[in-house]
């Protein structure tokens, strides 16, 4: 399902128009159904020849792809930054759909325009300077407060948070309640955070990931800044097996406009315990005991953090069915169709072992939604159903790839081989 305008994001009816650069997260027709939305419009089959030219996404392994040359749009706001909470950053207006875990957000302003997508740019709730009431300067971050709300429960479950009688007294608090041992979250790495949320003002308990049918942690790019401060730098500093108490003030949070979706004034604190499940720098790669193929597989020479060498089977027949060989076996779960995953890949031209694309030459994760569209049908067929950890070789036939299209370096009715370390996964979008 591609990245749409019909979100039901839009129901903030800011009246605003929206950046040039955004992207809103995924969801199932099924949950906006439930949640009595109108489920979105049916995607375009990137590989249809017969799609209009502005609904058909372009695909990663060329120089002509969906995404920005940095593939995760690291220094412009990252493609997908799976944003936490129900969180839209620049017009800080939200929906939390039922599920608890699905959320929607729009980047930052600037950076390059994702390609093939210029009609989704005119869909996405957003806030015009004019228009939008004047957001107040995010106060600093500080360790404690006053009068804080209490929490109880461990790491990787739904916290309790008991709120005080006394009101909160305008802090901007990010408390660690207890430390992980994992990897540090620094500015830029990729981050995946459960959470539990409340407004302290009402009282309503705000859906989190815990308890909700299928929750997933979400997956974004600490301090990218297209979050609401309370969350989009919260996480810095900490690491991956912390969990961390959140108290944002009204301009860490929705500000002045607050959210009518959630019913959360513009006077509102919020209160999250965020539980950081794992830390990514964005040219990490994955490690392990190392399987190698089978005889009529492409053999694999691991580089590290450089591409992998991938050399193909002398005079092989092309395959008409996708193939696929775990060469590092993860420990996480499998991925499922329609979460965002993070990846880094290396693609070769089966015939003469030609690389044509590599993330790990920019040192930048991708990130892509499985079943939406954004990638060729190989990569959505052989990545589904893999576990995160695991560094996965793809042989993908030219009828699950560009097909009879030629794509920059890659010929028409070319087969391919990827190599794809699956970072992590999670509740995101993409651009």
């Amino acid at each position: 399902m591609s990245e749409k305008a019909s979100s039901p994001g839009e129901a903030d009816n800011t009246g605003n128009k929206p950046p040039l650069d955004r992207e809103s997260i995924v969801v199932p027709a099924e949950i906006l159904t439930q949640a009595g939305w109108a489920p979105p419009t049916n995607p375009v089959n990137p590989v249809n020849p017969d799609a209009k030219a502005d609904q058909v996404p372009q695909f990663f392994a060329s120089n002509q792809r969906k995404v920005p040359l940095s593939e995760a749009g690291y220094d412009e706001d990252p493609g997908g930054v799976g944003r936490l909470g129900v969180i839209l950053g620049s017009v800080l207006a939200v929906l939390l759909i039922a599920s608890g875990v699905t959320l929607y957000y729009v980047n930052k302003d600037g950076g390059h325009k994702p390609a093939a997508k210029a009609d989704s740019a005119t869909a996405s709730p957003s806030a015009a300077a004019s228009d939008a009431p004047t957001q107040q300067p995010v106060p600093p971050i500080k360790d404690n407060a006053k009068v804080l709300p209490t929490v109880s429960g461990d790491f990787g479950t739904k916290a309790t948070i008991t709120l005080p009688k006394d009101a909160p007294d305008g802090t901007f608090v990010v408390k660690e309640l207890s430390a992980g041992n994992g990897a540090k979250v620094e500015k830029g790495n990729w981050v995946s955070v459960d959470y539990t949320a409340m407004d302290w003002q009402t009282g309503k308990e705000i859906p989190g990931s815990y308890g909700e049918q299928n929750g997933k942690p979400q997956l974004y790019q600490a301090g990218a800044g297209s979050l609401i401060a309370a969350l989009d730098n919260a996480v810095e500093g900490h690491k991956a097996g912390s969990r961390l108490l959140v108290v944002a003030p009204p301009a860490a949070a929705f500000g002045p406009q607050g959210s009518q979706q959630l019913g959360i004034g513009g006077n509102d604190s919020l209160v999250f315990v965020l539980d950081i499940r794992q830390s990514t720098t964005p040219n990490a790669v994955v490690s392990g005991d190392v399987t190698p193929p089978p005889a009529d597989f492409p053999q694999v020479k691991d580089n590290g953090n450089k591409p992998a060498e991938i050399t193909p089977v002398p005079g092989a027949a092309d395959p008409t069915d996708l193939k696929s060989h775990v060469l590092i076996q993860g420990k996480g779960r499998k991925i499922e169709s329609g979460e965002k995953v993070l990846v880094q890949y290396t693609g070769v031209l089966y015939k003469d072992g030609k690389k044509f694309d590599s993330s790990l030459d920019r040192g930048q994760a991708f990130t892509f939604t499985t079943g939406a569209g954004s990638v060729i049908e190989g990569w959505d067929k052989g990545i589904v159903g893999q576990n995160i950890g695991s560094r996965v070789e793809l042989v993908i036939p030219a009828s699950l790839g560009y097909k009879d299209k030629a794509s920059d370096s890659i010929p028409a009715n070319s087969t391919l081989v990827f190599v794809v370390d699956i970072l992590d996964a999670g509740v995101g979008g993409d651009s």
